[in-house]
């Protein structure tokens, strides 16, 4: 889908969803056939014509400048990442290459280091897509404990974590409020989607579960934009039954992004990761028997002699 359409279907589903009611329209009690602001209240608020602004929403005007997109985006109420969020749509078909390969997503050493420090803190490292680049141990027993340690290694065959959220019954059974866990990352996704207009692989992915998933197409169509920045999940594992995470991304920049899960210190969810990375420990080599217990000492004499 081309920006500008994008653009216009952001416009008109957010603007449905705001009712007059929450902006001080006054409606006098007259019937409305939809529930949401028509386009000349909403242009009202924004101070633009209603004629431009059904121009903006039909995709036929390329040129709205930072000021007008900054005043729609109060008059919608939107917050930061939406207003940003707006302003990628805007600029989708300006000055974007067309047929540039997105380059391949790769972890750096410093990441890798980072995983091997944090040690049975969980962490994994996911690329713009929410592909899987790499995990700690921790990181995989929590998140995807069923899927192969080393897929992450392989480009072609690499989790993704959209994917397993929508379409894996495992990971959907991880979270106890699995549809808030959802809509996070479809706001997510769409973020990055309006960043990154041109990839393909993205809008594949997009497609892909939209096919698959009613729910994901339906919250995809919501036009909701949240990044995964921080947040509070009750997960119900399978090894260590009920605990309650913060999911962190840390974030350098563009790239691939670190999502480290923590406990509250002392708290039963802290001693049940202890125990998941205990359970998950790689086996330590034993001896096949074990040394034989010392028996009475012998006598001096009897051990030069023997």
């Amino acid at each position: 889908m081309k920006g500008q359409a994008q653009l216009g279907d952001f416009l008109r589903t957010r603007r449905s969803q705001l009712r007059p009611a929450d902006v001080g329209v006054l409606t006098y009690g007259e019937r409305r056939r939809v529930p949401g602001l028509r386009r000349e209240e909403l242009a009202l608020l924004a101070g633009v014509s209603a004629s431009y602004y059904t121009r903006l929403e039909q995709g036929q005007s390329q040129r709205a400048s930072p000021e007008v997109l900054d005043a729609i985006a109060r008059a919608l109420r939107l917050d930061e990442s939406e207003r940003l969020h707006l302003h990628d749509l805007a600029q989708a078909d300006r000055d974007r290459p067309r047929t540039r390969r997105p380059a391949p997503e790769r972890v750096s050493e410093a990441t890798r280091q980072l995983l091997e420090v944090l040690g049975d803190v969980p962490a994994v490292v996911l690329g713009r897509r929410s592909d899987v680049l790499a995990w700690n141990r921790s990181g995989h027993a929590l998140f995807a404990g069923h899927v192969d340690p080393d897929a992450p290694q392989h480009a072609g065959g690499r989790p993704n974590m959209a994917r397993l959220v929508f379409l894996d019954h495992h990971t959907r059974g991880l979270y106890a409020d699995w549809p808030s866990k959802a809509r996070a990352v479809v706001g997510n996704l769409r973020l990055v989607a309006g960043q990154h207009p041109q990839d393909g692989a993205l809008h594949a992915l997009v497609g892909e579960l939209g096919s698959k998933s009613a729910e994901f197409a339906s919250m995809w169509a919501d036009h909701r934009v949240k990044p995964c920045t921080v947040a509070a999940y009750e997960m119900r594992h399978p090894l260590v039954g009920a605990l309650t995470v913060i999911q962190q991304t840390l974030s350098h920049g563009p790239g691939p992004v670190v999502v480290v899960a923590t406990t509250e210190t002392g708290s039963p969810s802290r001693a049940a990761l202890t125990l998941l990375a205990q359970a998950t420990a790689p086996s330590t080599t034993r001896p096949t028997s074990p040394d034989p217990l010392p028996g009475p000492a012998q006598p001096r004499s009897q051990v030069l002699t023997d």
